[in-house]
């Protein structure tokens, strides 16, 4: 099952390359406002990749998978 990467970001960002939104602010995520990059700045994360690889959504996302196993 392939990835749609334009309904995961913002329009901006839709024909950029996965290096270049994995270094974007997470405000380029679908959803996601410059609010958010303010809040999330204060847990020292300022891009996609360093959202992706927080240890508490890696955390949260392997019990999300674990749920998804028990239905």
């Amino acid at each position: 099952m392939g990835v749609n990467i334009k309904k995961l970001v913002d329009k901006a960002y839709e024909d950029k390359s996965i290096a270049e939104i994995l270094q974007a602010p997470p405000s380029a995520l679908e959803g996601l406002t410059v609010k958010h990059d303010e809040i999330l700045a204060g847990l020292k994360i300022t891009t996609i990749a360093e959202l992706g690889n927080w240890k508490y959504a890696s955390k949260a996302a392997a019990l999300v998978a674990l749920a998804d196993g028990e239905k």
